[in-house]
């Protein structure tokens, strides 16, 4: 039988020094706490609502494919282009250099075609020699 006056016991962890991490959280702070970060969760949801339907309701959306460097004289870039049917659209394409410069700039007019999905290759004539080529915008035409 052992003595339970000679049982070893875990230790109380050690208090924290008043004062080094703030003031002491009372009911009144964590409703503070527990409202603001409400807010700012209703606030991130709104926006991202916001940021959605301005995308939803674009006629024309594109994305980038690639492109090929054909030399310092030109680049051959590929995007697809979504909008519906039968319309067409006006896209900027631009040549960048190495430090992000335009070396050159293209407006080619894009469809109509018979499906909503179509992909395209410009050549994109340029100053000096390009390390890629990227569609800067493609907006409905009138």
């Amino acid at each position: 039988m052992t003595d339970e006056s000679t049982v070893p016991r875990p230790a109380a962890p050690p208090a924290l020094p008043e004062g080094r991490y703030g003031p002491p959280s009372t009911p009144r702070r964590r409703r503070w706490a527990v409202a603001g970060i409400s807010l700012a969760a209703v606030v991130g949801v709104v926006v991202t609502v916001l940021v959605g339907l301005d995308h939803a309701d674009q006629d024309v959306r594109f994305q980038d494919v690639g492109f090929d460097v054909v030399d310092s004289e030109r680049v051959d870039v590929t995007f697809e282009v979504y909008m519906d049917a039968g319309t067409t659209a006006r896209c900027s394409v631009d040549a960048l250099s190495e430090s992000f410069a335009q070396v050159g700039t293209l407006d080619v007019t894009v469809g109509p075609v018979d499906t909503t999905e179509s992909r395209w290759t410009v050549s994109v004539a340029t100053s000096e020699l390009a390390t890629t080529g990227v569609v800067q915008s493609c907006l409905a035409a009138d």
